[in-house]
């Protein structure tokens, strides 16, 4: 089944439609009260980049997959995400707005893990999803986008690891926008427990180039004392998919919180990856990649927000433009008051293949406390000539030497993905993107 709507959406579709997925009631409150902050909430307004025209409004709301009996089934792009030497043990697959396919290890049962679709999440472990779901990290009223997100929400995963419960294998989700219409208002949940740990990686596939529609994606990440969470992903929609994606941690005390991002949409993306540093020796490792091409339009913010004691946060942004494409990296590390013998570090880079490609690195430091260390890098350019000299004296041809330097140069993003089909999977999309 299908059903078209364009905004405003009125109470009556939200409530039928959080009635229809048999939701608790506090999820229908929630989604009502969003639908009626978001008329009067403005869009956000990332630096430099006017997306007031941009397409957030015109999609599919809601549209159902058809399950698969086997990974087998799955076109061939799908399955260049899986490793097929391993079994997938952990693995769940959204096919527009339905779950296709899902697995978890029962010794993970066992121990209390919970992964899941958000639909299951709310109607299963409802007051489990509520204690934590648009409270610590993302708030409903932030901006339009925000309160949007939360009255359509359609999608999406919740990842629940109990207290000192260390998962050896990765996580991971394919979200796949079959429907060239339909829109993935996903909501991301992950929450580790004290002294847990967990490798979470997701997929996001399309393939509308000319149909319209757009993304909104919301991912919290809340790691408890003690707690490890890796998260990895890689953005690959197509060039009619408008992308916002707004992923946010908090880390308590000694926890870590490592970000691996491959940025490698079509079409005009504004992302935010935000991590607030709570904790006493709490950490954070950010880490994204990104390539325009084309006419288009990216603004990417990373920003790690120091509050407790001798915590530590590092920013790694590198992109690639080309033809006519312009991006925004601003890289922001702030240390509040009283969070002495911290260390905020970043690394804004960006790399320019033709004459008309933009990139601007904003590096902003934001020091609130006297006894911490900071520092920042940041640089656009060429390739560099010096390097294309050296390969080419060696017998390599310029065009292969151009495809090495970027491939170094992206390297300490893509090494960082735990997957090693994803991996795989993201050279080939970067090797599509600049060649």
């Amino acid at each position: 089944m299908t059903v078209e709507v364009s905004l405003p959406y009125d109470k009556e579709y939200v409530t039928q439609f959080s009635k229809g997925l048999q939701e608790p009631e506090w999820m229908k409150n929630l989604r009502l009260n969003a639908l009626e902050k978001s008329e009067s909430l403005e869009l956000p307004k990332p630096d430099k980049t006017n997306i007031q025209s941009w397409n957030f409004t015109e999609f599919k709301h809601h549209v159902e997959g058809e399950t698969i009996d086997s990974l087998q089934n799955l076109p061939v792009e799908i399955q260049d995400f899986l490793d097929q030497e391993e079994e997938q043990q952990n693995l769940v697959i959204q096919r527009n707005h339905t779950v296709a396919y899902g697995t978890l290890d029962q010794k993970l049962k066992d121990q209390g893990v919970i992964f899941t679709d958000m639909a299951t999440a709310l109607r299963e472990h409802g007051e489990l999803v509520e204690k934590y779901y648009m409270n610590d990290a993302v708030h409903v009223d932030e901006h339009r986008l925000t309160a949007l997100h939360a009255a359509l929400m359609n999608g999406g995963i919740f990842l629940y690891v109990p207290k000192n419960v260390q998962i050896e294998e990765p996580i991971q989700a394919i979200f796949w926008q079959e429907d060239p219409e339909a829109s993935l208002i996903n909501h991301i949940l992950v929450v580790a427990e004290e002294n847990s740990s967990v490798t979470y990686v997701e997929n996001y596939v399309s393939h509308n180039k000319e149909e319209k529609t757009s993304a909104n994606i919301v991912t919290e990440v809340i790691a408890k004392d003690g707690a490890k969470v890796s998260f990895g992903a890689v953005d690959n929609f197509e060039a009619g998919t408008t992308v916002y994606a707004n992923r946010r941690g908090v880390a308590y005390r000694d926890a870590v919180i490592e970000w691996a991002l491959g940025q490698m949409n079509e079409g005009n993306t504004v992302s935010e990856n935000i991590t607030h540093l709570i904790g006493d020796n709490s950490h954070s490792n950010a880490k994204t990649v990104a390539i325009g091409r084309g006419a288009q339009k990216q603004n990417f913010t990373a920003n790690i927000t120091h509050f407790g004691k001798g915590s530590d946060g590092y920013i790694l942004q590198h992109g690639v433009m080309k033809d006519k494409a312009t991006a925004i990296f601003n890289g922001i590390g702030k240390i509040e008051h009283g969070a002495s013998k911290s260390n905020a570090e970043q690394e804004s880079r960006v790399l320019m293949l033709s004459k008309d490609a933009r990139g601007d690195a904003n590096p902003i430091l934001l020091i609130d406390e006297d006894d911490v260390t900071a520092g920042h890098a940041a640089s656009v350019g060429r390739v560099d000539p010096i390097q294309l000299y050296y390969l080419m004296s060696r017998g390599i041809t310029r065009f292969e030497a151009e495809r090495l330097i970027i491939h170094g140069f992206l390297a300490p993003v893509v090494k960082q993905l735990p997957v090693e089909a994803v991996k795989r999977q993201l050279t080939q999309v970067i090797e599509r993107k600049v060649y």
